[in-house]
């Protein structure tokens, strides 16, 4: 197997080139545009502090968990609670290097790096995304920040 890369708008696939690759399902172009778009809509609201959004992306369930550059959520309830007192991100915020990764038609994960305009850290960004019958949803998160400069 060696390495291969999808791009899908300004998003990229990465996963294994395999002999049946459609066998094992990695790196799905089909899988990557959905997830990709359904990724932007989170980031969309994000940026706009779209609550109701930001909490039905993520799956309703207490095993659902959000780990922050400060903060942990175990558990919908308290991910929606956290998101409802904190609704959006500072202003500036900036993508890089997203990488949307399918494993298989159910699920994958999207990693990217941000910055905001006071350029002070680079925050990295992992979700776990799974397709149920409602739709996509994110099933962990975590997001952390290191100091540059």
């Amino acid at each position: 197997m060696t390495p291969t890369e999808l791009q899908w708008g300004g998003f990229t696939a990465t996963g294994l080139q395999h002999s049946h690759p459609t066998a094992i399902g990695v790196g799905r172009v089909d899988v990557v545009g959905e997830v990709s778009a359904v990724f932007e809509r989170y980031e969309r609201a994000l940026v706009e502090g779209d609550v109701a959004t930001l909490i039905a992306l993520f799956w309703d369930d207490p095993r659902c968990r959000r780990f922050g550059v400060a903060d942990r959520q175990q558990g919908a309830e308290e991910i929606a609670a956290w998101r409802r007192a904190h609704p959006s991100v500072p202003e500036g915020r900036a993508l890089r290097d997203t990488v949307v990764l399918a494993l298989g038609d159910s699920a994958a994960v999207v990693t990217t790096l941000f910055t905001h305009s006071d350029g002070a850290t680079e925050g990295r960004q992992s979700q776990t995304w799974f397709r149920f019958p409602q739709g996509w949803r994110i099933v962990a998160a975590h997001v952390s920040e290191v100091p540059l400069g």
